[in-house]
């Protein structure tokens, strides 16, 4: 969901040469709400409990407020009952991630994904932002307190290097026109722990993956992936397709549709503790903006997306090619992507056209995880 690994990554744990093996699927009636959204961390269980336990998962709750650092200078707020959500996965070195390579004392949100959710909540449309797509980068408020001027072709995942939340918000704002109605952000631990909780991922990988930067090394076949297999997967960028960051993209893209497949059911009653630690991780493990800053906004929120599965779901990259002045780099198609954002601020489906001519979408990445 992140940069590339490092030198100092850690090996995933391996479950035998094809992993955990596949359960049968329990029929014991659902106890838990996981949203669309649980695969960039936001698993929230269908009610809240009182109390300190309360108190205890709002308190690992992380807020920013959007709204107040970017004041007025927003697109307009369009009131039509559906929503727009920026996703980002970050990949800070410090503390706990720091196994994942050198910290340099900055991180990057190499995992971005506008998420329009349609009126009525019935289906939605994700349009992932390649990390290495040259973009003008608005004027923002700076991390230090100050102001980053911003400039021409820079690197999208720049924004919340220099700005965080608030910097990335603006620029897929004033990318899009679309005003952003929720942020949501995840890290590395909370990425792994989150998975390990939900007790694994079920998917079958059509061909072998084996990229020795990820330290991932899996066969063909059905796996249940842990925390630490899931985040080399959605890190993988030499194991599969071309090695690009758009091959990628395509793997992050199967294993979420994966993740809302993946059904776990826990019995509320008879599985407290489960329960709390499937809530605690989850709460842990993001950054929300305020106004899903507690277990009751959050847990509504989440109650709002859970009638929308993997097949009410429209994923595609941000119509972009390839830079001519340099091959690492890529530019957005601006007519294509002015479609893509009409379609959303319209409230209608991405037309098919907008992503005919994209390099995105394309290579053979997406074919190789599934959750058949």
């Amino acid at each position: 969901m992140t940069d590339d690994s490092r030198p100092g990554d850690a090996k995933p744990k391996q479950r035998g040469k094809r992993g955990r093996r596949r359960k049968p699927p329990s029929k014991r009636k659902k106890a838990l709400v996981i949203s669309a959204w649980t695969a960039a961390g936001v698993t929230v269980l269908g009610g809240t409990g009182l109390g300190y336990v309360y108190v205890k998962l709002n308190g690992n709750i992380k807020g920013v407020d959007i709204n107040a650092a970017l004041g007025t200078d927003r697109p307009e707020n369009v009131d039509n009952g559906s929503q727009d959500i920026l996703v980002l996965g970050s990949d800070s070195r410090s503390g706990k991630n720091a196994k994942y390579g050198k910290d340099e004392g900055v991180a990057r949100s190499d995992t971005a994904m506008i998420v329009h959710v349609y009126q009525g909540h019935k289906k939605a449309s994700v349009v992932s932002i390649p990390r290495d797509t040259l973009i003008t980068r608005p004027e923002c408020p700076a991390k230090d307190g100050g102001t980053d001027p911003g400039g021409r072709r820079q690197m999208f995942n720049t924004a919340y290097e220099v700005g965080g939340p608030a910097c990335a918000v603006k620029t897929v704002e004033k990318m899009s026109g679309i005003r952003m109605d929720h942020y949501v952000e995840v890290d590395f631990t909370g990425f792994k722990k989150l998975i390990d909780t939900l007790g694994g991922v079920d998917i079958t990988t059509k061909k072998p993956i084996k990229d020795k930067d990820s330290h991932l090394d899996l066969p063909a076949g059905e796996h249940t992936l842990d925390g630490e297999q899931a985040l080399g997967l959605v890190r993988t960028r030499h194991g599969v397709g071309d090695g690009s960051d758009l091959g990628r993209i395509q793997l992050q893209q199967a294993f979420i549709k994966a993740l809302m497949d993946q059904v776990k059911d826990i019995n509320l009653f008879g599985n407290p503790k489960k329960l709390y630690d499937l809530a605690d991780s989850a709460t842990s493990a993001i950054t929300t903006d305020s106004e899903l800053d507690s277990v009751k906004d959050l847990a509504g929120f989440a109650n709002g997306l859970k009638g929308i599965g993997s097949k009410d779901m429209k994923m595609v990259t941000l119509p972009i090619q390839y830079d001519p002045a340099d091959p690492n780099r890529v530019l957005p198609l601006e007519r294509a992507d002015r479609q893509v954002w009409d379609a959303l601020r319209a409230d209608e489906d991405i037309p098919k056209s907008a992503t005919d001519k994209s390099a995105g979408d394309k290579g053979a990445a997406g074919k190789v995880v599934t959750s058949d």
